[in-house]
């Protein structure tokens, strides 16, 4: 079992950046396969950003693609999205995601509680 507490989210304005950071405990997390969801007001749960058990794969929604980053630092038991360029449709309550697959495009097992993220125009 992984628990999952993210952290970095606030208020910031159109064009910055900002950086998550999603912390697991557990002596497994090389183990996971991460990613980071986002939901909107309103709107449903999205993915946003995906990474492979080792860091090696990672894949993105076409709307942060060229703007998010996602990495991890297995040694470090933490997950992290780089988002520059933010937009105000960017603002949401942003999630971190473990799996034990191969990717969190085909189920997730853990969610972290959230962080919010508002972007002001």
């Amino acid at each position: 079992q992984v628990h999952l507490v993210e952290s970095g989210g606030g208020l910031v304005q159109a064009g910055g950046s900002l950086r998550l950071s999603c912390a697991a405990s557990g002596r497994t997390f090389s183990s996971y396969a991460l990613g980071w969801f986002r939901q909107a007001p309103g709107k449903e749960r999205e993915f946003v950003a995906g990474i492979s058990r080792s860091g090696d794969n990672t894949y993105y929604a076409d709307s942060v693609k060229g703007r998010f980053t996602i990495s991890r630092d297995n040694a470090k038991n933490t997950l992290y999205l780089q988002m520059n360029s933010l937009k105000p449709e960017d603002t949401a309550v942003y999630y971190c995601a473990a799996t034990l697959s191969s990717s969190v495009h085909y189920g997730v097992d853990y969610w972290g509680k959230g962080t919010l993220l508002t972007v002001s125009s």
